[in-house]
């Protein structure tokens, strides 16, 4: 994949930040998917799974704002985003991946909604809830469970994401 190619697919990653579709992804975009995602999987924000969630939802804004928040205004353009996280990614996807890790293991925490592990199933709601199209999601979900157990974990969800930046689109 070339360098333009590479920054459109970076680009086309931008709107499933963009929450509320303002043309910036800001905080309340990450506040705003917690939000969206306790209400789906029925916690409450007061629980600890909760307060973990919108502490992981923190987390992560505060790495892509480290990364791509150029010039600091608290909120991070396409364009911002397109250069800030395709220079980061190429050099260390996993890095980003790492910046996510809090809020990913705090939706896997709701989404386990038996303690027994995320389902495909309770994947796929995560990622509509997160602005994923339908038939994305249900092939995602069902992509995530790598090993075939019927169950997701934390490292299978991480390395997705991680390949999900800097890989070709399926």
């Amino acid at each position: 994949m070339d360098s333009a190619e590479y920054e459109a697919k970076i680009a086309s990653r931008f709107a499933a930040f963009d929450q509320d579709g303002n043309g910036y992804i800001d905080r309340e975009d990450f506040s705003g998917a917690a939000a969206a995602l306790l209400a789906e999987f029925g916690t409450t924000a007061r629980s600890d799974k909760g307060q973990a969630l919108y502490s992981g939802a923190e987390a992560f804004w505060q790495g892509m704002a480290g990364i791509a928040d150029v010039d600091g205004d608290q909120r991070v353009s396409r364009q911002e985003f397109i250069m800030g996280a395709a220079k980061r990614l190429r050099d260390s996807p996993q890095r980003f991946a790492e910046i996510a890790r809090p809020f990913l293991h705090a939706v896997i925490a709701i989404a386990d909604e038996d303690g027994s592990g995320v389902t495909p199933a309770a994947a796929e709601r995560a990622l509509r809830v997160l602005g994923a199209a339908p038939d994305v999601a249900t092939q995602a979900a069902a992509s995530l469970d790598g090993d075939g157990d019927g169950r997701i974990t934390e490292e299978e969800i991480l390395t997705s994401f991680a390949a999900y930046y800097v890989t070709p689109e399926p």
